[in-house]
């Protein structure tokens, strides 16, 4: 019993993070299940690359737009209730996209079906935030990043294994209903999800309530501020080519959607076995090294692609792909670290919305250099990630902020 507590503790497991655990496993899944293949899909229902960037866009923003408002409801209803609401609106969003087979469907459900992994992302990090100590936020953070890839190598490999068989009409149709079917799963999980008070402090009083978006940005104090800058520039990196992956891997690279799963699923079994080891060196050591060698790795994707152009090749470079998240748990600890307490959500929320609300354009330029030429935007994405790597190298170790600033 005691080895098992001790094994709980190392990994910063609690009843409220477990239970989150496992509504990110089924949720996950659920939206792995089809959401990869949603770029191919789209032009198997005669949607143009504007339109396939259209949509990647809009994933974009509502993961900005949708973070400050899950963060508002989740420091006003509290953890259980929020992730409740946004479970249901990302049902009905999956039910409009099984009943109406046309692109148009799958633009307007993601106002719907992203509600869940968009709004509730300031709500997770406050379940990990509030049930655990700061010693422990990289390793909470980390486990939580390694659980949540298993649902998208899994995902990819069903839907992958469906599409193939069933074709993409009924393999999508099917993957769609085994997603209502997990989200509903879901639910029940988060029914038990206890609202946990603020470790550390009181709760948030009606003052602190009433802070509006531009008071929680006034409080960025300047290592956030820093931070948000090269992760602007990073994500950049990323999202450029990210609706045309899977298109250059099955148009140049002969893969087939199959296949294109097992790509993923190598990514995400390179990034798990890197989260358990480097959240327990960046909570000993600080989080800034391993923060700068993540974005190190962003930049090399978009490079690596430009070489692979058979399966072989395409491993390496989803093996690179998934060598991305080795400080990602680091990245979103230094974020908790640099929040107040009491405000927390609201201030996970009004970085991602800031983020990802530029970013959003990301998407348009990168289906504007992919009309020029697949090469034009993998070279574009990685000038966007060395920059966003030089930032953050600046910032932490040249600038004279990174003198105030501690260990984090």
């Amino acid at each position: 019993m005691n080895r098992w507590r001790s094994i709980a503790d190392f990994l910063a497991l609690r009843r409220n993070t477990v239970l989150l655990l496992v509504a990110l496993v089924l949720a996950g899944t659920g939206e792995r299940l089809w959401l990869g293949f949603a770029p191919k899909y789209l032009e198997t229902l005669g949607a143009g690359v504007l339109i396939i960037g259209l949509f990647d866009g809009l994933q974009t923003l509502l993961g900005a737009v949708y973070a400050y408002p899950g963060g508002w409801l989740t420091d006003h209803w509290g953890q259980r209730r929020s992730l409740l609401l946004f479970s249901a609106l990302s049902l009905a969003g999956y039910v409009i996209v099984l009943v109406w087979q046309h692109w148009l469907a799958l633009v307007l459900g993601v106002f719907l079906f992203l509600a869940w992994s968009a709004l509730s992302l300031p709500a997770t990090f406050a379940v990990v935030a509030t049930s655990l100590d700061k010693r422990q936020h990289t390793m909470g953070v980390g486990v939580q990043s390694m659980i949540r890839r298993v649902p998208m190598m899994v995902g990819p490999l069903v839907g992958g294994w469906l599409i193939t068989r069933y074709g993409w009409e009924h393999g999508v149709r099917l993957a769609l209903l085994g997603c209502i079917t997990l989200n509903v799963a879901t639910t029940l999980f988060q029914w038990c999800i206890a609202d946990s008070p603020t470790v550390g402090s009181a709760s948030p009083n009606r003052a602190e309530l009433s802070i509006s978006f531009l008071g929680i940005v006034k409080l960025f104090n300047p290592t956030l501020r820093e931070l948000l800058v090269s992760d602007i520039l990073i994500r950049f990196c990323e999202r450029l080519p990210y609706a045309f992956v899977i298109l250059w891997a099955m148009d140049q690279g002969g893969v087939t959607a199959e296949q294109f799963g097992w790509l993923v699923a190598i990514e995400m079994i390179t990034a798990m076995l890197c989260y358990i080891p480097v959240a327990h060196l960046a909570d000993k050591h600080g989080q800034r090294p391993f923060v700068f060698v993540t974005f190190i790795f962003f930049t090399l994707f978009p490079v690596t692609l430009l070489f692979a152009h058979n399966f072989t090749w395409l491993a390496v470079a989803f093996a690179v792909r998934g060598l991305k998240e080795f400080g990602e748990p680091a990245r979103k600890a230094l974020i908790i670290a640099q929040a107040l307490p009491e405000l927390r959500a609201r201030t996970y929320g009004a970085y991602y919305l800031i983020r990802d609300t530029i970013v959003t354009t990301g998407s348009l330029l990168g289906a504007w250099l992919w009309s020029i030429s697949p090469q034009a935007n993998f070279i574009g994405a990685a000038v966007c990630g060395g920059l966003g790597a030089l930032w953050f190298w600046w910032s932490s170790y040249g600038s004279p902020s990174e003198k105030k600033a501690s260990k984090y």
